[in-house]
């Protein structure tokens, strides 16, 4: 097997632009190592066929930029035109989309190659990607510990170089934290940066689609593929994109960053929480200051997420009725029964625990009581990172509160699904860009993450902080048990 796969973006770019390599290497490869690492269970569905057919179509082609023909995987929660999308439910289970998100549209453009639809937690619903109907997939770092959620599958692929960059989504951590558990850069820019049409919606005020990528570089070329402004999204920004790679390489002198005091706090595990006060003593020798702060309700935001986005989710996945798409379930005795039993047996647990919470949340009085009241607080959460950022570039922290865990912990602990993102849920409600970079590893050399948040649609000055301290640390990030 060749290993063009374990070269960076511009390294593959320069193969193909010098006719070294074709696409259809690139997609061959992707393919044996996807096969060959099959009990990772990354994937849902693995599109042979017509990855194959794209990466012989562009062999003629001129290869006009960086992206070209490089194989790429999407979560299963977006839309692919006449390739099945899930959501890894039983209720999707056999769903094939009329048309494409706008962020597929975008990849597409760029000539990249859709190798297949990665698993996730089902209706991205979950921290561990165990609630999948298709299984949970495995973190190639250690094949007994989790990969993370929701996005597990995009990390998991990525992480064991199955392919060089996944698309993922991130309600609250769901990018970030499975990145972090995984050893991978994994991006949630600014909502608004990045059209949602087309993303199977969980809590609409919240998910935001961002790049899972190898290292830095990539990661900021796959966002500019992906940004812009979308008439079909209402929330899109009509900011205008940026070059997110032209502050990679600069130095970080007199940057001002900010650690969280609730982010240091003993809820972290002390190997995660050393880590980290490594890279704040790295910054400081690079004349970077670094200040320890304290943004306001953080502490709550594990609370508020669970009222808006299970008020949220609530709402969006009633249109799974039985009647128009997805699963129906067979002889109803009338139209309750359909949507009884189709709801019954179509959802697993988990996404029907929150669809029952957040009718309790949203029905009558507690609309007002619980919904908007976190609303209320949630925009003083804002206020108060907003506030932060007018002293300071950037706030730092950890991603999690320990390394990934068994794929059998926890398993009648569903509070732990929240408890695993408390640190990475405050971004979303902010709706500000955050993002995870390696940072080294635990005892057992299970990845360990560093979380790098801006201001709203400063992502640049991020892969700033990120790239210098990637290029300072200089890991191995190549999973010691992928074949």
């Amino acid at each position: 097997m060749s290993n063009y796969l374990e070269l960076s973006i511009t390294e593959i770019n320069k193969l193909l632009k010098n006719k070294e390599i074709k696409p259809i290497d690139l997609v061959l490869e992707a393919i044996e190592r996807i096969e060959k690492n099959s009990d990772l269970n990354a994937f849902i569905t693995l599109d042979k066929e017509n990855a194959i057919e794209r990466a012989k179509e562009l062999e003629n082609k001129e290869v006009d930029n960086l992206l070209f023909g490089i194989p790429i995987a999407v979560k299963d929660n977006i839309v692919t035109k006449d390739l099945r999308t899930t959501c890894a439910s039983h209720m999707l289970e056999n769903f094939v989309p009329i048309y494409n998100a706008t962020v597929v549209e975008k990849i597409l453009d760029k000539n990249m190659i859709i190798i297949g639809k990665c698993n996730m937690d089902e209706f991205a619903m979950g921290s561990t990607s165990r609630t999948s109907y298709f299984g949970a997939p495995l973190n190639p770092w250690n094949k007994t510990k989790i990969a993370g959620g929701s996005s597990g599958g995009s990390a998991s692929c990525v992480s064991a170089r199955l392919v060089p960059l996944a698309l993922g989504s991130d309600t609250g951590g769901s990018i970030r934290q499975p990145s972090s558990y995984c050893g991978i850069v994994g991006m949630k820019p600014t909502y608004g940066r990045v059209s949602r049409y087309g993303l199977i919606a969980f809590a609409s005020s919240l998910d935001q689609i961002g790049p899972m990528t190898g290292c830095v570089y990539d990661n900021a070329l796959l966002l500019n593929a992906i940004s812009g402004h979308d008439d079909n999204d209402l929330t899109s920004s009509y900011k205008e994109v940026e070059d997110y790679t032209r502050l990679i390489g600069k130095d970080i002198k007199d940057m001002k960053i900010a650690v969280p005091n609730f982010f240091m706090s003993d809820i972290v595990d002390q190997e995660i929480k050393n880590k980290v006060e490594n890279i704040i003593e790295l910054l400081k020798n690079n004349g970077a200051s670094v200040d320890y702060i304290d943004i306001n309700y953080i502490e709550n935001a594990v609370t508020l997420y669970q009222i808006i986005a299970m008020g949220e989710a609530s709402s969006n996945l009633a249109r799974f009725d039985g009647v128009r798409y997805g699963y129906s379930c067979s002889n109803p005795k009338n139209i309750d029964d359909l949507y009884k039993r189709t709801r019954q047996e179509g959802f697993g647990n988990e996404v029907k625990r929150r669809i029952m919470v957040g009718s309790y949340l949203l029905s009558g009085k507690n609309a007002t009581t619980y919904y908007n009241k976190a609303l209320q607080i949630r925009d003083d959460i804002t206020k108060s990172f907003k506030e932060a950022f007018t002293k300071y570039d950037l706030i730092i922290g950890p991603n999690t509160t320990t390394v990934a865990y068994g794929i059998n912990e926890n398993l009648d602990n569903p509070l732990q699904t929240f408890l695993d993102d408390v640190l990475v849920i405050p971004v979303n409600m902010a709706g500000l860009p955050g993002m995870n970079v390696p940072i080294g590893f635990n005892k057992d050399n299970l990845p360990i993450g560093l979380q790098i948040i801006g201001n709203s649609f400063e992502e640049a000055k991020m892969y700033q902080l990120a790239s210098f301290i990637e290029k300072e640390l200089n890991l191995d990030l190549r999973p010691k048990e992928v074949k």
